[in-house]
């Protein structure tokens, strides 16, 4: 995703499998992990698309050189409003040049993740399965699963998922599939699927120091249970959360919500915070 660095944007691939946090459709408050603005918009510096970008631009548009600057305006404004988080605006000004230059990637990725951004789910989900259609990077496909999800296309979801596996997806990548795949069954009242799932993928393993992806299944995990009305285990997945971090998301307040007391918290953890990780933004 491109991401301001001051003067210049460079492109980064998301470390991490999720894709940006849930929108706000998302029923079981799934966890949402705040964006944090690039250096750019904190220092009020101009915007500057990579060179390489710019370059991919010119050369598929077809018009005068007046409007393929014009395309490379629109695009380094769109960049500019998603760092911004003006995701209506980002999204208009990046279609535009998609329509115009539909072969782009980086144009494709920065029009999907502000249409997903901007609750706008079809939208996201042919942008952002072009992005990987072009490229072959999986990074993007659990949120064209959340997308499908959104609109109840559960057996897309399911296709989707498969795709993700046959990707040889990075271990994060994978972990935020299953998320995804395990919340549309639960979505649909199969809790017992929906829990195989995660388990599937070792959200069941008690870890001393969890990676960001684990944190994140043992949240899902927890919100599959209490939505199932198991609130026991509810309350067993909500506590290693907070235990790993009492800043992540909502945990807290949920265990509390489910009558938990006296969580002891990990001390001896000096990781960043779960909540304040970075995600593609």
């Amino acid at each position: 995703m491109m991401r301001s660095e001051g003067a210049k944007m460079d492109t980064d691939k998301s470390k991490s499998a999720a894709p940006v946090p849930l929108a706000a459709w998302v029923p079981d408050e799934r966890p949402k992990a705040p964006s944090t603005k690039s250096a750019a918009v904190q220092r009020g510096e101009r915007y500057a698309l990579p060179g390489d970008v710019q370059a991919e631009v010119r050369k598929a548009f077809e018009g005068t050189t007046y409007q393929r600057e014009k395309m490379v305006t629109f695009l380094t404004r769109a960049a500019e409003a998603y760092d911004r988080h003006r995701y209506e605006e980002a999204l208009r000004l990046a279609k535009t040049v998609a329509d115009a230059t539909p072969g782009v990637a980086p144009v494709r990725e920065l029009a999907g993740l502000a249409a997903y951004r901007a609750e706008r789910f079809a939208m996201a989900r042919g942008h952002l399965r072009a992005y990987f259609e072009l490229t072959g990077d999986a990074v993007h496909l659990p949120i064209v699963m959340d997308s499908e999800r959104a609109g109840r296309k559960f057996r897309a979801v399911e296709k989707t998922f498969e795709e993700v596996v046959g990707s040889e997806p990075t271990a994060d990548v994978l972990a935020e599939a299953r998320i995804v795949l395990a919340s549309a069954r639960a979505d649909q009242g199969k809790y017992t699927e929906a829990i195989d799932e995660l388990t599937k993928g070792g959200a069941t393993k008690v870890l001393r120091n969890p990676a960001y992806r684990h944190v994140r299944m043992w949240y899902a995990l927890a919100d599959v249970y209490d939505r199932s009305g198991d609130a026991a285990m509810a309350r067993e997945f909500f506590g290693r959360v907070v235990v790993a971090d009492p800043d992540a998301y909502d945990a807290a307040r949920r265990l509390e919500d489910l009558g938990a007391v006296n969580i002891r918290k990990n001390r001896k953890r000096k990781t960043t915070s779960v909540s304040k990780k970075k995600f593609v933004d």
